[in-house]
């Protein structure tokens, strides 16, 4: 019996066609880091955008138009995670600290429909959803607590309040310090000659210049 569930059921089933379940197994892997590359590397885009995360990570690639400086950041904190010996580590502050943030945007979807229920919503989907989600996350995070050692548990928070302090030093104040702009202003261009990257705004944006099809320098 393998530690693999699926090249188990492989064996059990296929007989001399089980030797397919590892190709399978690795398409599957294959397709999803494709999509955890693309997809998570718009998080920093929209962070940097709303102003949560350093401009620089808001910059797009001229030639590609593909957000090749959030990738890159990405990129380098996945390499920093591999001096990680233990890999259970990661997947447990992964899965405990995603169902917090998961759980808490949901929660916030919940109470939204409840202060807000005439509001506009371009996608409205039956409540039961987001509760059974909810639920889902919530039964993670207690299965987190209680199967993981608690100096794990306690290290995935503190990593996550960590995040409260920077907030209001760094992001939360709309006057920042001179020599605070002038190190971002510095990132900013740098980043923009290495990366040949621009800020494309949004149509929404009122703040600033719109771009329909426009970039700003």
């Amino acid at each position: 019996m393998s530690n693999a569930v699926a090249v188990t059921f492989g064996d059990r089933v296929l007989g001399v066609m089980s030797w397919i379940m590892p190709i399978f197994v690795a398409c599957s892997m294959f397709g999803a880091l494709n999509s955890a590359i693309f997809a998570p590397s718009r998080l920093p885009l929209a962070g940097a955008r709303n102003g949560h995360l350093p401009k620089a990570l808001a910059f797009l690639n001229i030639d590609t138009f593909t957000p090749i400086p959030a990738l890159t950041f990405l990129g380098l904190l996945s390499i920093a995670m591999l001096a990680v010996k233990d890999v259970y580590i990661l997947i447990t502050y992964l899965s405990y600290v995603e169902a917090i943030g998961w759980g808490s945007c949901v929660l916030g979807l919940l109470i939204l429909r409840w202060k807000q229920p005439n509001a506009k919503r371009p996608i409205k989907v039956n409540l039961i959803l987001p509760i059974i989600f909810l639920v889902t996350c919530v039964s993670l995070i207690c299965a987190s607590i209680f199967l993981n050692p608690a100096r794990e548990i306690l290290a995935a928070t503190i990593i996550v309040v960590s995040g409260v302090p920077v907030y209001y030093i760094f992001i939360y104040p709309k006057e920042k310090p001179h020599w605070m702009n002038r190190i971002s202003n510095g990132i900013d261009w740098y980043t923009s000659m290495i990366f040949k990257g621009v800020m494309v705004l949004d149509d929404d944006d009122d703040n600033t210049t719109k771009s329909n099809g426009q970039v700003k320098h």
